[in-house]
């Protein structure tokens, strides 16, 4: 303890210094406050405003429909900080919160009470010393307030989030208790909503129509009722201005800036009218400007009565006078929870006051992050204008156990102790599922959905259609006029197995955006709005008005500049042909994106796979001349290109008579058979089709293991799973 009080007073000493001037009043009675009143007035510091030990502080909220029920109203009547003094959190000034535009009126949202209760998580390699990531933590959040949870880097605030959203991995173990509304039961569907740090949006819809086919994934019910709700949300995130503008976020695609791409990602769960709103980094990547907006934006969706739950790093000044609430965390350790105000008055009673003309934010995790002691280090012979290079001298860890021990001694900490005590005395309303949208119109979204934005963005389909034009157009002019003789056989033979293998290969053009797909699917699939079935399915049938154009465009080229025979019924097969094999290489490429996840690995792959299946294929060799126990072996067996080439062969040569001599002609079969192996069956080359069909379908039900049970560990089912396992463990 000696230790720790003269580490504080070096603090305080050096922060005072550093701070001030000498002619004016050391920082230590300076005090970041809101002053009472208005809560329009500006944010200002003022020198020492008196505290006094206890006094009750009266929060009262309304009583919403299926939100905290009267163990909120019952709970919120004892003091919430007794280190307060004539403040509360009706006074604290804030910056204006903007009114709805267009003279729309937002409806309320119903909140909910949450709590959680010596809440530890642990995680296996999260932590060097510890497998701790949250240890012990209380806190609670209401209807209609923003509770923060602050800290460095890797101090557990995701997970922490994640735990009292029920969202952690199954790698994951919970210790404690969440109430909801004072019951331990989950969250059910649309009761509550979960941003991700990083969204995954679609560029190329407006922001009015990415909501809109969100609702309708979502939601049950009529259109004009998914309606309403969109222009709700587009009206509470203040997005009215861009309802009509392309999201974009490509460098061909102009669009929205970050902190409207932020708020659009918010809008898309307020769809649902979640009772709790959790938010993981709501101000990552966003500018001083951009955040400030974003937080006004929560405050005012707050104020509607959502409770508001998210994780940030730090804020600005103006930014923090918005909290309600913070949980301050460093290293899984709670060293604060509590009113903003009063986590000052906390850091100043344990010797860390915050100087002068410093954001409190800053303050705090000056305090609290190991990471500083290294600058410190490095410069601790530096010499400055002002004296010492840091204003804060004092070792962080110490700084740390000396903000644990004095608030687990507060009366801050009883304090919290005995609201989660009133608010579990007795059960709330029950939140209630509000229903999905059948998997019949969610796969009817997703395809139409799929087909708009695919004509939309030129880099899906119309960049490989002008690649296979270009191909094509080549193809035809290097092996024009072969004519039909027996002495073109060999040529014509070269002609396809090109046509068909340099065309599979082209289509590793289209990774990029099944990678964007796959991204989109799991932001979607993450909070249930989508399932690797209807996800599939919707791209399945949405990528077959642009395979059969590629098909139909290139076959007729092809057919016709290298004059393969004049039937139609054979130019229709030809494009059936083709049109398979894209489909098959789709599957394929998809199966290749969903297990490596990263389009340098993925298109590494695919040329590697398509260059065995090129060799396999039969055109540098004969199959049987192939060595069986690898070229044979699998390879020519799960090579589409065999299976295509040799139906396109088949298609042509079988039936034909080639004459040699004047009285001698041998059989189209017997033509070929010495350049590649074809069967004399006629009916083969409809079995090759039939094997392409399968491998289509094939692939995709390999994509859909990975993405069900592979790759997708935090989606759908697994949700409630993972719930049940850390109730159980408890």
């Amino acid at each position: 303890m000696e230790e720790i009080q003269s580490q504080s007073d070096l603090y305080r000493s050096s922060s005072s210094s550093a701070s001030s001037p000498t002619s004016r009043v050391p920082s230590s009675h300076f005090f970041y406050v809101r002053k009472p009143g208005s809560l329009r007035q500006p944010i200002s510091f003022e020198d020492s405003p008196e505290w006094e030990d206890t006094t009750d502080i009266d929060v009262r909220m309304e009583d919403e429909a299926g939100g905290g029920g009267d163990s909120i109203n019952d709970a919120t009547a004892t003091p919430i900080s007794p280190s307060l003094s004539k403040i509360n959190s009706g006074s604290m000034a804030s910056p204006p919160v903007p009114e709805g535009g267009g003279g729309v009126v937002v409806r309320k949202i119903a909140g909910a009470s949450i709590a959680w209760k010596d809440l530890t998580v642990t995680m296996k390699g999260k932590r060097k010393y510890s497998d701790k990531v949250v240890k012990s933590s209380n806190g609670y959040a209401f209807p209609g307030t923003m509770t923060v949870i602050m800290g460095p880097a890797k101090s557990g605030k995701s997970t922490l989030l994640r735990a009292l959203a029920g969202r952690l991995p199954p790698s994951a173990k919970m210790y404690g208790e969440v109430f909801v509304n004072g019951s331990k039961s989950h969250m059910p569907y649309g009761s509550y909503g979960f941003v991700e740090r990083e969204t995954q949006l679609i560029g190329s819809l407006t922001v009015r129509e990415f909501l809109y086919y969100s609702a309708l994934l979502q939601l049950p019910g009529f259109l004009f009722q998914k309606r309403s709700v969109v222009e709700d949300a587009i009206q509470a995130m203040s997005l009215s201005d861009y309802a009509n503008k392309l999201i974009g976020g490509h460098c061909y695609m102009k669009g929205l800036r970050s902190g409207e791409r932020r708020r659009v990602s918010i809008a898309r769960e307020l769809v649902m009218r979640p009772h709790i709103l959790f938010i993981d980094e709501p101000l990552y990547h966003l500018d001083s400007v951009s955040a400030l907006l974003m937080m006004v934006t929560l405050k005012k969706l707050a104020s509607m009565g959502c409770t508001l739950v998210f994780t940030i790093y730090q804020s600005s000044t103006e930014v923090f006078g918005l909290f309600d609430r913070i949980c301050l965390l460093s290293n899984g350790n709670t060293l604060f929870f509590g009113e903003t105000l009063a986590c000052l008055q906390h850091f100043s009673n344990a010797g860390f006051p915050c100087p002068i003309m410093q954001s409190p934010s800053d303050h705090f995790l000056r305090a609290i992050n190991t990471d500083f002691d290294r600058i410190i280090a490095m410069c601790k012979n530096w010499q400055d204008d002002n004296g010492d290079f840091s204003a804060v001298n004092m070792d962080t860890a110490v700084a740390i156990r000396t903000l644990e021990a004095t608030y687990k001694s507060s009366a801050d900490a009883d304090s919290v102790e005995t609201m989660i005590l009133k608010l579990t005395e007795r059960e709330g309303t029950q939140l209630k599922s509000k229903g999905k949208a059948g998997a019949a119109t969610r796969v009817a979204v997703l395809t139409w959905r799929s087909l708009l934005v695919m004509s939309r963005e030129w880099n899906y389909y119309w960049l490989r259609l002008i690649l296979y034009m270009i191909l094509t157009l080549c193809i035809g002019t290097l092996y024009s006029g072969l004519g039909h003789s027996l002495s073109s056989v060999a040529t014509r033979v070269a002609a396809v197995f090109v046509f068909v293998s340099f065309a599979s290969l082209l289509g590793i053009a289209g990774i990029p955006s099944l990678f964007k797909e796959i991204k989109i699917y799991r932001s979607e699939a993450s909070n249930q709005h989508s399932g690797a079935f209807v996800f599939l399915l919707g791209q399945f049938l949405g990528s077959i008005p642009f395979l059969f154009l590629m098909s139909i465009s290139s076959s007729l080229v092809f057919y016709f500049m290298v004059g393969l025979r004049d039937d139609f019924s054979l130019l229709m097969y030809f494009v059936l042909n083709f049109f398979m094999c894209l489909l098959v290489n789709e599957g394929l490429m998809l199966s290749i994106a969903c297990i490596w996840r990263d389009v340098y690995w993925s298109t590494l792959t695919l040329i590697s796979v398509h260059v065995i299946m090129m060799l396999s294929a039969g055109h540098f060799r004969i199959r049987n001349a192939l060595p069986k126990p690898v070229w044979t072996y699998p390879f020519v067996y799960i090579s589409f290109h065999t299976y295509s080439i040799e139906g396109l062969l088949e298609n042509e040569y079988l039936g034909e008579v080639f004459a040699v001599g004047e009285v001698r002609s041998i059989s189209g079969y017997q033509a070929i058979r010495g350049d590649y192996q074809i069967s004399p069956d006629t009916n083969s080359k409809w079995r090759n089709m039939l094997v392409l069909l399968a491998m289509a379908f094939g692939y995709r039900l390999l994509v859909y293991v990975l993405l069900r049970f592979g790759l997708n560990k935090n989606v759908s089912g697994r949700l409630l799973l993972c719930h049940r396992k850390n109730n159980s463990s408890r």
